[in-house]
């Protein structure tokens, strides 16, 4: 990134004084801006109406009026940053300004230095307003549960940290995997609060949710008239995020297109707005996310070699809440104690039912799915003690063990279905071989039709298919698993 504070904007100067006006603007271009200078509200109107800048330095007193008229006419575009410039006697008017919407003023007269600093405030104040659009509404939440389980992807994480406490400013990316609702967007509030931008903004986004066709003005702005409806100049999330993190989830969303401008402003520091002829730097960390494995993205050519490796210096791959073992349990009760707090309910527990519920499940939709399902308990089961009867969508019944036998017409009991001769051989029982089994079994009674299997079964559909993707030969030998859904 340059050292000019202002390279690469442009900044409009409008003063009476040629000489005043002259230094203001030899100062404006050693600071790396691009000035265009006016001495009259009747000069400056035309150009403002033409052209769009980053920052306007306005003279309160003029020949022709007040620089407050510009302020009042909504001269500028909601995007340039206004600092007005008065004689001392004028703070009056200069704090009326600020009331209209300029950012800071200078008090005549005032060293060069003086103006550096005011332009570099001027400049954090306007991208923390344009940060403030992309933040969620409520507080975002920043606690991460690690576990036992997760004590290695800590101690990762933690070096991360330290590592970024040292390089100070240039942070470089982290990458994070993990399967939907791991806790992705948790885990890099968590990393943006533990590192030295934490002061900053924190800017996310989903490119999955973000239109194609608009992808591009969204991540790096445009410039007024760039398309039709771009009626004003708009800041990109990266000018945003300046001097803090911006978080980009499911970036394998973003096209091929995009995906090369990405990689262009992470290597040169710098970003160009669409329809904009001149290079903006930016001072921003990114962390990226994904549900799919990039690697094998890159090897299907559906995602840049390039981009990965960039994006791909420090990874942080999230395990699926069914691989955590019994952290599964620790995570519940902590969820339990938030939610109730959220819900303003009294504090639940889990019963020794749900608790062993917990551990039956598979989470296909991991933390995600844990936290809707307690929020379901606590709204839906009466006593202290939670046994997650809503679980699988079947009230009452225990959603990892089989309703009722293949082929019965109707509910049996458990231990109806099971041979009380049976006794494990010496040699061990593969539980996992008996599911898929009793998964192929089913879908052969349903022509392969998955909801009705899983019916059957007394589970989810998402637990079905899950536990499919685990089948290395695949559910068929018949009709698709697909059909019928």
């Amino acid at each position: 990134m340059s050292s000019e504070p202002l390279s690469g904007l442009s900044v409009f100067l409008l003063d009476d004084e040629p000489m005043l006006r002259r230094q203001l603007s030899a100062t404006l271009e050693r600071l790396g801006a691009d000035v265009t200078a006016a001495e009259s509200l009747r000069a400056a109107r035309p150009l403002l109406r033409e052209m769009n800048f980053d920052f306007a330095l306005i003279d309160l007193n003029l020949p022709d009026g007040l620089g407050l008229e510009l302020l009042r006419e909504k001269a500028f575009s909601e995007s340039t940053g206004v600092v007005m410039m008065t004689a001392e006697g004028g703070i009056p008017a200069a704090v009326e300004a600020m009331k209209l919407g300029a950012l800071d003023f200078l008090a005549k007269p005032f060293e060069p230095e003086m103006l550096a600093l005011v332009l570099s405030r001027a400049r954090k104040s306007r991208a923390g307003a344009r940060a403030a659009e992309h933040r969620k509404s409520e507080s975002p939440e920043q606690h991460f549960f690690f576990g036992n389980a997760l004590k290695p992807l800590e101690a990762q994480l933690r070096k991360i940290v330290s590592a970024d406490q040292r390089m100070g400013s240039q942070l470089p990316p982290v990458l994070i995997q993990g399967e939907t609702g791991t806790g992705k967007t948790t885990l890099a509030r968590w990393i943006h609060s533990q590192g030295p931008r934490a002061a900053g903004p924190l800017v996310e986004a989903n490119c999955a949710a973000i239109p194609d066709n608009l992808a591009e003005s969204e991540l790096f702005g445009h410039e007024k008239g760039a398309f039709t409806d771009a009626r004003i100049t708009r800041l990109g999330l990266f000018e945003a995020a300046s001097g803090g993190t911006l978080f980009l989830d499911e970036i394998t969303s973003l096209s091929p297109a995009l995906q090369a401008k990405l990689l262009t402003a992470i290597e040169d520091g710098r970003i160009r707005r669409v329809g904009g002829n001149r290079d903006i730097p930016i001072d921003t960390r990114l962390i990226t996310a994904a549900n799919r494995d990039l690697r094998e993205m890159v090897a299907a050519k559906v995602f840049r070699e390039d981009l990965y490796h960039r994006l791909d210096l420090f990874r942080i791959a999230i395990p699926p809440l069914r691989e955590r073992g019994e952290d599964v349990l620790a995570l519940a009760e902590s969820l339990l104690h938030r939610l109730s707090r959220k819900h303003h309910v009294s504090s639940r527990v889990l019963s020794a039912i749900g608790r062993r519920r917990l551990l039956a499940y598979g989470w296909p939709g991991n933390v995600r799915e844990l936290s809707h399902e307690l929020q379901r308990a606590l709204v839906f089961e009466d006593g202290d003690g939670l046994n997650l009867d809503t679980l699988m969508g079947a009230v009452g019944s225990d959603p990892h063990l089989p309703a009722r036998p293949a082929g019965s017409g109707g509910a049996v009991a458990q231990d109806e279905f099971f041979n009380p001769s049976f006794r494990f051989p010496d040699s061990g029982f593969s539980l996992e071989d008996a599911i898929l089994r009793l998964i192929r079994q089913a879908l052969d009674q349903t022509g392969g039709n998955v909801s009705a299997a899983a019916r059957k079964l007394g589970v989810s559909r998402d637990y079905l298919r899950y536990r499919l993707g685990g089948w290395k030969d695949g559910p068929k030998a018949g009709p698709s698993a697909e059909a019928g859904e």
